[in-house]
C-alpha cells in the first residue's frame, strides 16, 4: 500500500483541519499517522515479534488488598476520567450513548455520576464534538453539587484507500472525519490544559474507563497499589474467552516491554495465533490507570504521546456499503502501555467488565443477569450460570428504536438462561421468562408475539 506520490495531499489535509480550528499538536499527530500510511506502515503486528505473557508475570487484584487503605488516602489525589465521546452508531443512535437507559430507568451517564460521587472521587468526561452539548445539558438538569469537568477529544480526517487523499462528501460533511480512538486522550489531555490544571490541583492519578462500562467503578485496592508501588501506567486485563477474540490482548514484546495487539493489527494469515487463549491469555478492559507526573514528563520529552498506528477499513458512510471506501487512522489508549517505562497490568475478574456495544449486551444488562448495587453493576447473587450469550436478529433488534419497540413491556427474565438466539420479528409483552438454551425463531411474514407470563424452556417456531 505504499504510495509515497499520496505526500501531495498533506497541504489540503492540514487546510482542511486548519478549517475545523483543530490544534496545531492534533494536526501534527495526524501528520505524523498520515506519513506512516503513505510509507506502507499498516500497524501489523507479527506474532514472531512478541511472546505470550504468562499468568506468573502480572499481580492478581485478589492478592492485593494490603493496599486498601492506601488507596482511600490517594483518592483525594485522584480523578475519574470518562471516555464519553462514542455515539453507538452500530446500536442506530445519533447522541451520546451514555445517554440511553441502562437499567431502572437510569441512564449510563446517570449512574456514573452516582458512582463518583460514591467513590468521593472528582469525575471528568471525555466527550466528542457529538457527544458533548448533549451531555452537558443533560448534566445541567441533574442540578448537581459538583458539575463534572468537561472536556473534548479532536476528530481526524477520512482519508480514501484510493489515492490516500481527504474524503470528500458533500451530503454531509460531517461524515469526511471520524473519531481517532480513545488513544487521544493523551492529546487532549494536553491541548485542553486540563492536565496542566489536574497537576496544580495535586491530583496525580487518573482512573479512565468507557462510558458503556458500568463495572467499572474506582477500586481502592487497585488505586493503593498503583499509587504506592509508584507506577506510569496500569492496565486492567482479564482472562480471555472464545467470546473476547475481538478486543486487543497483551502480549510481551521482543524489546521486553509489555503491549498491545488489536485484532486490526494481527495479520489475517495469523488470525489463529491472535485467537490462541493458551499463549495470549489476557485481554485488555480499557480500564486504565494512569500517573498524571510521568504523563507530563512523557509530553515534555516528545511534544505529544505517539502511540501505534491501527488503520482501519470503513465505508465512508457507515449506513450505505455503497459509498467510497475509506480508511480511520485510529490508536488505542491501552497501546501506552508500550511507552510507559515501567507499565504494568494486573489481572481483575470480569465483573469489572461489562461493556454495552450492541443490542445483545444492553438486553443481558438490563436484565436480572445483573443488579446495580451501590451504584455498581454487579452479577445478581442468584445467577449461578456462566455468562448469558445473546444472538438477535439484526433486521429486527440492530437499532435501539427496534430494540425497545420489541421489548416495550420489559425485557424477560433471563437469570435461568445459558443462550438466547432470536431469529425474525418477535415482540415480548411483560414477564416473560426464559431458561435453559433457547431458540426462537419466526419464520413468517407477519409479527409473533410472546404473550405476558410465558415461561420458555423449549425451542419455539412461528
Amino acid at each position: 500500500m505504499k504510495n509515497p506520490d499520496a505526500r501531495k495531499h498533506v497541504p489540503a489535509i492540514v487546510a482542511k483541519m486548519e478549517q475545523e480550528k483543530l490544534p496545531p499538536v492534533v494536526i501534527d499527530n495526524f501528520i505524523y499517522y498520515y506519513n506512516k500510511v503513505v510509507s506502507g506502515e499498516t500497524g501489523i503486528i507479527y506474532d514472531n515479534e512478541i511472546e505470550c505473557v504468562r499468568t506468573n508475570e502480572i499481580d492478581d487484584i485478589n492478592d492485593l488488598s494490603e493496599y486498601y487503605d492506601a488507596g482511600k488516602k490517594a483518592i483525594k489525589k485522584s480523578i475519574r476520567i470518562v471516555l464519553n465521546g462514542g455515539l453507538g452508531t452500530s446500536m442506530g443512535l445519533r447522541r451520546a450513548k451514555s445517554l440511553i437507559e441502562a437499567r431502572d430507568g437510569k441512564t449510563f451517564l446517570d449512574i456514573i455520576v452516582r458512582q463518583a460521587e460514591r467513590s468521593n472521587v472528582q469525575l471528568a468526561l471525555m466527550n466528542s464534538f457529538k457527544t458533548h452539548e448533549d451531555t452537558a445539558e443533560a448534566l445541567r438538569k441533574m442540578k448537581l453539587p459538583a458539575f463534572p469537568v468537561l472536556f473534548l477529544q479532536y476528530k481526524y480526517p477520512k482519508i480514501l484507500r484510493e489515492g490516500l487523499g481527504p474524503a470528500i462528501w458533500p451530503e454531509n460533511n460531517e461524515l469526511e472525519w471520524n473519531p481517532p480512538g480513545h488513544g487521544e486522550i493523551y492529546t487532549a489531555l494536553h491541548t485542553s490544559g486540563m492536565l496542566d490544571k489536574l497537576l496544580a490541583e495535586g491530583i496525580s492519578y487518573a482512573f479512565i474507563s468507557n462510558a458503556d462500562n458500568l463495572g467499572a467503578t474506582l477500586d481502592e485496592t487497585v488505586l493503593g497499589y498503583f499509587a504506592e508501588i509508584g507506577f506510569p501506567f496500569l492496565m486492567e486485563v482479564a482472562e480471555r474467552t472464545p467470546s473476547d477474540l475481538k478486543g486487543g490482548h497483551i502480549a510481551r514484546h521482543r524489546s521486553g516491554r509489555l503491549i498491545l495487539r488489536e485484532a486490526t493489527q494481527c495479520p489475517v494469515d495469523e488470525l489463529d495465533a491472535f485467537r490462541d487463549t493458551s499463549c495470549y491469555k489476557f485481554f485488555n478492559t480499557n480500564n486504565i490507570w494512569i500517573n498524571l507526573v510521568y504523563l507530563k514528563e512523557l509530553v515534555k520529552k516528545h511534544g505529544s504521546v505517539h502511540l501505534p498506528l491501527i488503520l482501519n477499513p470503513k465505508t465512508l458512510d457507515p449506513r450505505d456499503e455503497g459509498s467510497p471506501r475509506v480508511y480511520h487512522i485510529e490508536t488505542a489508549m491501552g497501546a501506552a502501555i508500550a511507552l510507559f517505562d515501567g507499565a504494568t497490568a494486573v489481572r481483575v475478574p470480569r465483573t469489572r467488565f461489562f461493556p454495552v456495544k450492541k443490542c445483545e449486551d444492553l438486553l443481558a444488562v438490563r436484565s436480572d443477569c445483573y443488579l446495580i448495587k451501590d451504584e455498581k453493576l454487579i452479577v445478581n447473587p442468584e445467577r449461578t450460570l456462566k455468562p448469558i450469550r445473546i444472538n438477535l436478529d439484526s433486521k429486527f433488534f440492530g437499532k435501539i428504536d427496534q430494540f425497545n419497540e420489541r421489548f416495550n413491556e420489559g425485557v424477560p427474565s433471563l437469570i435461568k438462561c445459558e443462550s438466547m438466539t432470536i431469529y425474525g420479528d418477535v415482540v415480548f409483552e411483560k414477564n416473560v421468562r426464559i431458561e435453559g438454551n433457547i431458540v426462537i425463531a419466526n419464520r413468517g411474514h407477519s409479527r409473533a408475539i410472546i404473550k405476558k407470563n410465558t415461561v420458555i424452556d423449549s425451542d419455539i417456531t412461528f
